[in-house]
């Protein structure tokens, strides 16, 4: 009896600290929510909304779990190493996949200028937990007493951090390990842009037009050995966004990111967390940690690589359209010729119910290249048809069936005829 009252005295005087966070969650000025309302946010804007009233350290996490029940196949010729068909597929069935976490602390430092850091404290890849990258934001300067400056901060923002970089759009639109409530679907592109680097960002908005300049390290980690084989990349975005009517929604981007060389570059090998498809298309003696990236693929250019992408994006009542038009250019390190790859994203969706908390959509995604040691191009097609239903803010449903084809690989490659698909179910909660 006395251990149940200790017990319970104990929660309460732990609970009580974040009750107080939770009173502030909204509290952060230019900020994006985690939550339902974070959903079509891209870069934050420069509407002050929020008062600064001193310092508030805000509290807020991710919780993510799939239902996975997918099919594979292939038509692969046998690759025997030490006695073992290193082309045979791992047997795989229905069954939940391991929960993921984010916990995400958001600081207001002073007026208009705010921390930011993420850790996973559970992913696919890596069984602890560790720190996906952090930032700091500034959108006012006013603390530097320069009337100037605060002129110029009135259609600026900084960022300074080891962070997620901003290429392209579709990493607003993506799972980051737990946190899935801004992705209307289960999985992300085949050719998933992500990284995080050690990054200077400068943001210009004025009236729906915007522009970004910034330079980063170029690689994942920070590093000062090998100093001829890295080299600054440069990265940026132009574009347009406006709400032009009531209904009607129109932005369209433009980014461009470029190295000529590094030491090893991971623009689409950087999602460190792990892919949503389990062992699809593995082998036997695969693991989900150490075949993290299952159903994606890396073309590997991961010395000297330009990337471009166009993002045309219209949200009509709730009518929504999300395009990737997308092109990366680059080799590696023990390559002579440059390789191109091609990536087309297609993503219709139409949101309908009270506050638009249900949705059906589809994405069709495809990719075109030359991997390494071929003489020819390779294809991959997905197809992903969805519906999610938000029981709250914080609360997120989805229901996905998947196809994905592999086609024109080498015959001695397990991929070869490739093919999975099934249906996920995907629970999201988020504060």
């Amino acid at each position: 009896m006395y251990m149940k009252t200790i017990l319970r005295a104990l929660i309460v005087a732990l609970l009580l600290p974040l009750a107080s966070f939770a009173q502030k969650a909204s509290d952060i000025q230019f900020w994006r929510p985690y939550d339902k309302r974070g959903i079509n946010v891209f870069e934050t804007g420069k509407a002050d909304t929020v008062t600064y009233d001193g310092l508030v350290v805000r509290v807020g996490a991710n919780f993510t779990q799939q239902f996975q029940s997918l099919s594979h196949e292939n038509g692969a010729s046998p690759r025997v190493v030490g006695g073992v068909n290193q082309n045979q597929l791992i047997e795989i069935g229905n069954g939940f996949n391991l929960a993921t976490a984010n916990l995400n602390f958001d600081v207001a430092l002073e007026d208009g200028v705010h921390l930011n850091l993420i850790a996973y404290l559970s992913s696919r890849h890596h069984n602890e937990t560790w720190v996906k990258g952090g930032y700091i934001q500034a959108d006012k300067l006013t603390f530097l007493g320069v009337e100037a400056l605060d002129k110029l901060m009135e259609n600026l923002t900084i960022k300074v951090g080891h962070m997620q970089i901003n290429y392209g759009d579709m990493h607003f639109r993506r799972s980051d390990n737990g946190n899935a409530m801004y992705n209307p679907f289960v999985g992300n592109l085949i050719m998933d842009a992500f990284t995080t680097e050690t990054a200077a960002e400068v943001m210009f908005q004025k009236s729906g037009v915007l522009g970004m300049v910034a330079v980063s390290g170029g690689e994942i980690q920070g590093g000062i050995i090998r100093p001829d084989d890295r080299a600054p990349n440069f990265y940026g975005k132009l574009g347009y966004d406006n709400q032009l009517t009531d209904d009607l929604r129109v932005r369209l981007t433009g980014s461009v990111y470029t190295t000529k060389s590094s030491a090893r570059n991971t623009l689409y090998g950087g999602d460190r967390a792990g892919s949503r498809y389990y062992l699809v298309l593995e082998n036997t003696a695969a693991t989900p940690t150490a075949q993290f990236t299952s159903g994606r693929f890396n073309p590997g250019l991961t010395d000297n690589i330009t990337s471009l992408v166009l993002n045309p994006f219209v949200k009509f009542g709730g009518l929504e359209v999300f395009g990737n038009i997308e092109q990366s250019k680059g080799k590696a390190s023990n390559e002579t010729a440059d390789r191109t790859f091609n990536q087309l994203a297609v993503e219709g969706l139409y949101r309908f119910g009270a506050n638009e908390n249900f949705y059906v959509g589809g994405r069709y995604n495809t990719i075109k290249g030359k991997p390494a040691g071929y003489s020819a191009d390779i294809q991959i097609d997905r197809i992903q048809i969805g519906a999610g239903w938000f029981a709250t803010k914080n609360v997120l449903t989805k229901i996905e069936y998947v196809t994905q084809e592999y086609k024109d690989f080498l015959a001695t490659d397990i991929r070869h005829k490739g093919k999975f698909n099934g249906l996920m179910i995907e629970g999201i909660v988020a504060f």
